[in-house]
């Protein structure tokens, strides 16, 4: 009997090792880049993540102008009801301004650094906005309800995953059937775009990382400046 279990526990023991191995195989490196950090992930160098000392990137006078944020959010596939994730929302530029549209439905705003959630709490409670909801999430989880959302926007943070195979699947998980993926990122195809390579992504690559994780591109809309705006699907079914 103790045999027994002693071979049963091995062999759980070999199975949580293989499974970790297969998890780590999906990545491998190479010498950084100009903003990467070595790490790649389906032949893409990962991007450093920035800091909440940045913040007042996120949140400059011009930032509209530049990037045509008034018109991404325009061009999103929202509906009055919808509970939408905002990940990677920072002080929540885009959380605000969608939580506006959404007259019976709720934002999920997630973030891995909780000074950014400071940040964005502060910035709700002045807008009277309480359907904005402060999420902390990790490196590989965004801590979304399970089937509860019906689309979840992106915008210059996928490419800065340290874990975008695990994140993505969680991201899968909390996608009601048919719910979305709004992907923005800057177009990695037009070299007069001012971003650090590592910070871009071409379309060609963003619908292989998605189709990896099941989903169906939809549309890709490309009236953005600097960046594309790509719709994932989750299956109906």
């Amino acid at each position: 009997m103790r045999a027994g279990l002693f071979r049963l526990v091995l062999c759980a023991g070999l199975s949580l090792g293989a499974a970790a191995a297969a998890a780590d195989d999906v990545y491998t490196t190479t010498r950084p880049t100009d903003g990467g950090i070595g790490k790649v992930y389906m032949g893409r160098e990962i991007a450093y993540v920035m800091g909440h000392q940045g913040a007042f990137w996120l949140d400059r006078p011009g930032r509209d102008a530049e990037e045509g944020t008034a018109l991404l959010v325009d061009n999103l596939p929202l509906s009055p009801g919808d509970h939408v994730a905002d990940i990677g929302a920072g002080t929540g530029y885009f959380s605000l301004r969608i939580a506006s549209r959404l007259s019976t439905g709720k934002v999920y705003a997630v973030d891995i650094q909780q000074e950014m959630l400071d940040l964005l709490a502060e910035r709700a409670k002045t807008a009277k906005q309480g359907n904005v909801v402060g999420v902390l999430g990790t490196e590989r989880d965004p801590n979304l309800p399970a089937g509860a959302i019906d689309l979840i926007l992106m915008v210059d943070a996928y490419h800065e995953f340290a874990y975008p195979k695990e994140m993505g699947e969680a991201m899968v998980r909390a996608l009601k059937p048919g719910g979305k993926i709004a992907l923005v990122e800057y177009r990695a195809e037009d070299d007069s775009v001012p971003i650090k390579r590592a910070h871009k992504m071409t379309q060609a690559q963003a619908k292989r990382e998605m189709a990896a994780l099941g989903l169906s591109w939809v549309t890709t809309k490309d009236m953005l400046p600097w960046q594309h705006l790509m719709i994932f699907e989750k299956p109906k079914n």
